[in-house]
């Protein structure tokens, strides 16, 4: 019978809310839990994990070919999560690794709540205020001016699972007008939802607030820089629960000086963990979160069982779902 040693890498939440996800691992094989450098190298990470044939990843560090290059065998690398920007499933498949995700409607009603959550904190000057209290300054309340959501025009870039829902919330929880930047866009989807499916320069000159639910690619990264901060209608709120790549970093912080962008929300970020000394943390149109728009019991528990069932499927040559190489 082949033995299997099991990696958790990277994960601050697998097995912590559901033991019962790491007894399972345990029935198959030996359990061990890493975190490591983001920015590791792939000969490093390789040889850190020598001997380990099975690994559940978070959303760094990177599974380059470098990785693969130097890694013995590794038969299965399920991602704690739907996206796979960090691994190269070219390499995987190459030196013959399965790798897997979690569905992408596992993660949906989380991460686009969330994402509305984080917009409205922000509107809503929240964290601010509640501050002010805790330091007994509830003489500052009328210094906490916001603005109504309910009937702006929403720009969401980026409308596939998540970013169809965020559109929803915002369609029928605020009387919202919809503004989509999306070249797959589902056509029912939008007539069904009264959404105005449009260009991207059209959806930033005319939207209060933009919500970001583009997956990261050659054509989506930076496709918020200069040129498109320029153009976007002065006070403009975003939210992003993506990818923190899908803007440019120095041309946010010039537009949210110079009033242009009102405020920014951000579950993602460059570098994570990201810490006080880093421009948007210390930004007070800011508001970042540490990566948590997936943190819902139900989202987290979907999560860990399709990881878990990964690896029971693979040991016991049942086929396996959600396979991207």
């Amino acid at each position: 019978m082949k033995s299997y040693k099991i990696a958790i890498v990277n994960s601050s939440s697998f097995g912590k809310y559901f033991p019962d996800q790491m007894e399972r691992l345990k029935k198959i094989g030996e359990v061990e839990s890493f975190v490591f450098d983001n920015d590791i190298s792939g000969k490093d990470l390789a040889q850190a994990l020598k001997g380990f044939n099975i690994i559940i990843a978070s959303v760094r560090p990177f599974f380059n070919k470098d990785f693969f290059d130097h890694k013995d065998e590794l038969l299965l690398l399920s991602r704690h999560g739907i996206g796979f920007n960090n691994v190269d499933v070219v390499a995987a498949k190459a030196h013959g690794t399965i790798v897997t995700i979690v569905p992408a409607l596992v993660e949906r009603d989380a991460v686009a709540e969330n994402a509305v959550t984080n917009l409205l904190a922000l509107v809503r000057r929240t964290v601010d205020s509640q501050q002010a209290v805790k330091e007994n300054q509830w003489v500052k309340r009328a210094t906490f001016l916001g603005m109504n959501v309910t009937g702006k025009a929403v720009g969401v870039i980026g409308c596939g699972n998540i970013g169809s829902r965020v559109a929803e919330i915002f369609k029928h929880g605020f009387n919202a007008r919809l503004l989509v930047v999306d070249p797959n866009v589902d056509l029912d989807w939008a007539k069904k939802h009264n959404v105005e499916v449009v260009e991207l320069d059209h959806l930033l000159q005319h939207a209060d607030v933009i919500s970001l639910n583009a997956s990261l690619n050659e054509t989506s990264y930076h496709i918020l820089q200069q040129k498109q901060f320029a153009l976007m209608k002065k006070g403009v709120y975003i939210t992003n629960t993506a990818r923190a790549e899908l803007v440019n970093e120095e041309a946010l912080l010039q537009a949210l000086d110079n009033g242009i962008v009102a405020g920014y929300a951000t579950d993602v970020m460059y570098k994570e963990p990201s810490f006080n000394d880093n421009p948007l943390v210390k930004h007070d149109k800011v508001l970042v979160t540490p990566h948590t728009s997936a943190y819902a019991i139900e989202c987290l528990r979907g999560m860990g069982d399709k990881c878990v069932s990964d690896v029971e499927n693979l040991v016991s040559n049942t086929p396996l779902v959600s396979v991207v190489s």
